[in-house]
């Protein structure tokens, strides 16, 4: 499953397939987001890792097309990124420790843990998804 997090609504758009993420899940959420938008004049960026699927020409001239900023993460930073802390909290509350019978129920329960996040666990969110990130210059002054 590949998503975006809208940082301000916390609304999520996804993809989901049944083999790996590359560059056609890219674009296929770069044109669900677009679409998304296509009213508004609200300027898009996406923050994403350095994956190789995600740097691709294909990925970056779509995202160009379409007026979407692409927002490369330095290497080895996942915390810094929004998206993996929600994929980090689905994990815990439907992937680990869990067995499914098939792809439809596992990729079903993962898509409702979403949709349903923030009626069920509003204030975990809330802490888990803000916007404070701790740099290297507050623990300096800090110690």
């Amino acid at each position: 499953m590949l998503g975006a997090l809208n940082a301000v609504t916390h609304e999520v758009i996804t993809v989901c397939n049944d083999t790996y993420i590359n560059a056609e899940a890219v674009t296929e959420l770069l044109f669900r987001l677009r679409k998304r938008f296509l009213e508004t004049k609200i300027p898009i960026s996406i923050v994403l890792d350095n994956a190789a699927y995600q740097r691709c020409q294909r990925v970056e001239y779509l995202a160009d097309l379409m007026g979407i900023e692409l927002v490369f993460m330095p290497p080895y930073s996942p915390n810094l990124n929004l998206i993996e802390r929600l994929w980090k909290f689905v994990k815990n509350k439907c992937v680990y420790a869990r067995e499914y019978e098939n792809f439809t129920d596992f990729s079903e329960t993962i898509q409702q843990c979403i949709e349903r996040a923030y009626v069920d666990h509003e204030s975990e969110l809330t802490s888990l998804l803000t916007w404070n990130f701790q740099s290297f210059n507050s623990i300096k002054k800090a110690a």
